[in-house]
Order: structure tokens, then sequence, then C-alpha cells
């Protein structure tokens, strides 16, 4: 499985593969020509709530991830798809974070690899 994490403020390269925004918002400051995003499934972006309590200060990393990982759970279904792909090529997550540690791509990331390791997952032919 290739799934690789990428600021949307980097230019966007050929090897990066399927790029998909992975934020609710669109990156300030970036024209959808340079960053050449394929798909912007904005149901599996944080919420509006979860977003801004963390970007606040008002909730931990802990938090944001245990909340944010529940989030994601209801939109499995729709994040089958890109678990798949991944299994085919190179998917690069797009975040706008200026943390690259901590940002909703890291967890999407992990939790992407989960369902692809789960029973039911395996490529389409």
């Amino acid at each position: 499985m290739s799934i690789v994490l990428k600021r949307a403020f980097e230019p966007a390269r050929a090897q990066d593969g399927y790029r998909v925004l992975v934020d609710g918002l669109w990156p300030r400051g970036v024209t959808k020509l340079e960053a050449r995003i394929d798909e912007w499934p904005k149901e599996i972006a944080p919420s509006k709530a979860l977003r801004q309590a963390f970007h606040q200060g008002e909730i931990g990393w802990g938090s944001f991830r245990r909340r944010y990982l529940a989030e994601l759970k209801a939109h499995r279904e729709t994040m089958r798809p890109l678990a798949r792909r991944a299994q085919r090529q190179r998917v690069t997550l797009v975040f706008s974070a200026k943390d690259e540690r901590h940002n909703n791509a890291v967890i999407l990331k992990q939790y992407l690899s989960m369902l692809n390791g789960r029973a039911g997952l395996a490529p389409s032919r």
C-alpha cells in the first residue's frame, strides 16, 4: 500500500500519483491548477467543530485523534474505494496544516491502512 502525506503548499509532482485533499477548507493561496487535486471528499475531513477545537487549543492531540477516528468510522464506506486505490497506486493525502506530525492526514493515513488490513478489502480486479 502506498499512501504518502504532502502539504498543499509544496509543488505537485507526477510521482504524487492520485492527489486527495483531506481538509474541509481549500488551502489559502493555492490555486486549483497548482494543487492538481484529483479528489476532494469533504465528508472525510474533520468536522468544523472538531477542527476549531483542536486549532484553538481547546482539546489536545489525543482527544482530537479519538474524536476524528469516531467521525471517520461514520464514513467508512466512502473511504473504501480510496483504500482500494492505495493498494493499486500511490495516493497522496494533501493537507494544509503547518504541523506535519499532528494533523488529520496523519490519522487518515493510519485509518486507511487499517481498512486495507481488514478482510474484504482486496484490490478490485
